[in-house]
């Protein structure tokens, strides 16, 4: 599964925007941020126990407040204490994929190692890989919150019986079915544009516009931990609430949830990130300043990183649910547009060009009931007509009916 990068990445630019303001605060509070000049190394690192080519990401903060901008052309390993080292390549700007798949294994411990295009060098502490802890139940509830909002809960199940996981970060990714309200087996077309006319055609039968599907990632950090001493139990925690009327629920929705059991110090550093981006006040006194993580300059210079490299291992689970299943005899959930319809006039200019680059799909038209002409067109905007604007036709491999 890719990895989404924009979550951790947005919670660090509201880091580094706080850093920014408490700058120029002249109060006496002032915890230890990033000097509005300062220019950091921005780290994305995961590891897991999953065979598969590993991404980690790469970016530095500008002198500019709140932007990052990507770090293009450093040399990337993985070293584990075998002294075999695990190689990568840029792929894309500030993107470096790992030349062969791999996972880190038990027992191993493992070093993340960078040299940026200017020759400053990077390293990680020694981290192992922790218990592994499979997730036994994904399971979507019907449920109120306390704020009175009806909706689907998805929950997780997990326990570990050795007692040592404790430490968890979720991650899901939700794929959903759309059905385009107002489709139908007509389309406008465009004519010759010196004559700025429009006509109707059949659809073509093999390009698919009815019905999509679309996947979104989770986009905060979700974190929980085991307080019960002696076991490791998650009992339905919940890892994302759905309002009943949320669109993406209205026909079948599934979610994929990926369980990373966490080592202590990368807990800490999600929690306080969280913390830190979450405060209702920029100017609180909970503020936890500069957030450590386990990266460090080589030549143990105080020039500071922001990031974590994290070695975890991963469980993952899948449920489906149909928005019947749970609310049989209601409305579905309101479609994302109003699917406002519009009537134009046949032959009015203001009609050719959303036509021409498909800007509104057709619904009908208003004929002259003597002669049977056309006399108007009706539209609404192209995605209540074709579903390709929210998602893809290909039906998922993993999708189930």
């Amino acid at each position: 599964m890719k990895r989404e990068t924009g979550t951790y990445h947005s919670y660090i630019l509201v880091f580094l925007l706080l850093g920014n303001l408490f700058s120029g605060c002249t109060e006496p509070f002032s915890p230890d941020l990033l000097p509005q000049t300062e220019s950091v190394l921005v780290v994305d690192a995961t590891l897991s126990n999953e065979s598969k080519n590993h991404e980690i990401f790469l970016s530095k903060s500008s002198q500019e407040a709140g932007e990052l901008l990507v770090e293009r052309n450093a040399a990337v390993r993985i070293l584990d204490d075998n002294q075999q080292a695990f190689t990568f390549t840029e792929t894309e700007p500030g993107k470096y994929i790992s030349d062969i798949p791999f996972g880190a294994e038990p027992g191993r411990t493992y070093r993340l190692l960078i040299t940026t295009e200017d020759n400053r060098s990077y390293i990680s502490s020694a981290e192992s890989l922790p218990q592994t802890t499979l997730i036994e139940n994904v399971a979507a509830q019907k449920t109120t919150t306390e704020s009175g909002n009806e909706g689907i809960a998805i929950t997780v199940d997990s326990f570990d019986p050795t007692g040592n996981s404790t430490y968890y970060k979720y991650e899901y990714e939700e794929t959903y079915k759309i059905i385009a309200p107002k489709w139908g087996p007509l389309e406008l077309v465009a004519g010759p544009e010196e004559f700025q006319t429009v006509g109707v055609v059949n659809r073509d039968p093999d390009k698919e516009e009815r019905t999509c599907y679309a996947t979104d990632k989770s986009n905060s950090i979700i974190l929980t931990k085991n307080s019960v001493a002696g076991e490791d139990r998650v009992s339905d925690f919940e890892v994302r609430f759905l309002n009943k009327d949320n669109y993406i629920i209205s026909h079948r929705y599934s979610i994929l949830v990926k369980q990373f059991v966490l080592s202590q110090q990368a807990y800490t550093f999600y929690e306080k990130l969280k913390d830190f981006s979450g405060s209702e006040s920029l100017f609180s006194q909970s503020q936890p300043g500069f957030i450590n993580g386990n990266i460090f300059p080589d030549d143990n210079s105080n020039e500071r990183v922001v990031g974590i490299f994290e070695v975890s291992s991963v469980s993952e689970k899948r449920t489906f649910f149909n928005y019947v299943d749970f609310f049989p005899d209601e409305d579905l959930p309101p479609f994302i547009d109003e699917c406002k319809r519009t009537t134009i006039a046949n032959g009015d200019p203001s009609l050719y060009e959303p036509v021409k680059s498909n800007r509104v799909s057709y619904v009908g038209e208003v004929t002259n009931p003597t002669t049977g002409g056309i006399e108007a067109y009706i539209v609404v905007p192209r995605l209540c007509g074709d579903c390709t604007v929210l998602g893809s036709a290909t039906i998922p491999d993993f999708w189930e009916e």
